[in-house]
């Protein structure tokens, strides 16, 4: 029998394109992210590059900005960034290389100037904790996002612990401990000098107008976080903050240690952030009307449910690949998978320096804050 030559034709094309889905080697090839750096006075950025330079099939580091040219070139020598790499000026990098997404290690108090210089040209950014120094600094933030449709995301280390993941299964999805009554944050080490911090990252750790304070906010920021996550980012009621500062002759212009008390409707939340810790921790401890949790660290989880006799360990699973680390998150954010949510979206974060901003206020003035509604 002759086949006509119309439906030869069309034999092939349907062959043609099985064969086009089924082998992956046909498809587009993904290419990295194209990421810039932002700043380099902050001491996270070295743990940055090493995990992005271990990952170049995912990112690709284009360009490096910081006002500070001995800074800038003692990174460049130890990362081989080429002369054509490293910029002094902020506007002229973003121009010239044109990055999808930048990574922010500045200072705090910097983290509005990057996001302003980059909402416009709708590259998204990512910075480390906590997202600025005030409130006021807070919403230029907001309002640049919002207004170019600019993702901004603010990463802890606190985010990518399988732990709070865990936790938050439990405790906020399954409700397995009854109504969240008291939250207990606990972070901190023995403080930026003793662990020997570079002399640029603790210049500006114990400036209180760039840091904002002192381990109230370097490490009170987490509990914060954390607290308004599984409240669903409903702001306190009131806010009541004590800070002292034990070593003087080391934080002469900022406190070392700091304890805040957030009231909500019908729980509470208590942050304890200090540079004085005999060693460094991040605990999370989550208690409800029939039960509790305890993350100390990334990987432990020690549950009391309803029905147990004793307090049980717990092995958290894996994160989704796309939220187990800051580059994957950033990958997504950037390549529009999906959008900053939970612990480092804005919406939380603003809500964090309401927090620390009125614990400040409450630690200078000896009163309670409470928040206007």
């Amino acid at each position: 029998m002759h086949t006509p030559p119309t439906r030869l034709l069309s034999f092939a094309l349907v062959v043609s394109a099985i064969a086009a889905t089924s082998i992956g080697a046909q498809s587009p090839e993904v290419k990295p992210l194209r990421i810039a750096i932002a700043g380099l006075n902050h001491g996270h950025v070295s743990g940055f590059l090493s995990s992005a330079q271990r990952r170049a099939a995912d990112v690709v580091v284009v360009a490096v900005w910081d006002p500070d040219a001995e800074l800038l070139a003692k990174y460049a020598r130890a990362n081989h960034f080429a002369a054509d790499q490293v910029y002094t000026d902020l506007d002229k990098m973003l121009d010239a290389r044109k990055p999808e997404a930048v990574a922010t290690f500045t200072d705090t108090y910097s983290h509005a100037r990057v996001v302003e210089a980059c909402a416009p040209r709708h590259i998204p950014v990512m910075m480390e904790k906590p997202l600025a120094v005030d409130m006021q600094q807070a919403r230029a933030i907001l309002q640049a996002s919002q207004r170019y449709n600019t993702p901004v995301m603010v990463n802890y280390e606190t985010t990518w612990y399988r732990s709070h993941g865990e936790m938050w299964t439990l405790l906020h999805e399954q409700k397995a401990a009854g109504e969240i009554r008291k939250m207990v944050a606990m972070d901190g080490h023995q403080g930026p000098k003793e662990i020997g911090v570079e002399p640029e990252f603790f210049a500006w750790l114990s400036d209180p107008v760039k840091n904002g304070a002192g381990a109230l906010f370097d490490f009170g920021c987490y509990g914060a976080n954390l607290i308004t996550w599984m409240m669903d980012n409903q702001r306190p009621l009131k806010v009541t903050a004590l800070t002292q500062t034990d070593k003087p002759d080391i934080y002469a212009r900022v406190d070392d240690e700091a304890t805040v008390v957030l009231e909500y409707p019908k729980a509470q939340g208590i942050i304890q952030a200090s540079w004085n810790w005999p060693v460094s921790r991040k605990d999370f401890e989550v208690y409800g009307a029939k039960g509790y949790a305890i993350a100390t660290g990334g990987d432990s989880l020690r549950v009391r449910l309803p029905g147990a006799r004793a307090e049980q360990t717990r092995t958290p699973p894996d994160l989704k690949p796309q939220e187990a680390d800051s580059i994957s998150y950033l990958i997504g954010v950037a390549r529009g998978k999906f959008k900053p949510s939970g612990l480092s979206s804005l919406e939380n974060n603003v809500i964090v320096i309401e927090i620390l901003d009125a614990a400040r206020e409450s630690a200078r003035t000896g009163r309670t804050i409470t928040l206007a509604r």
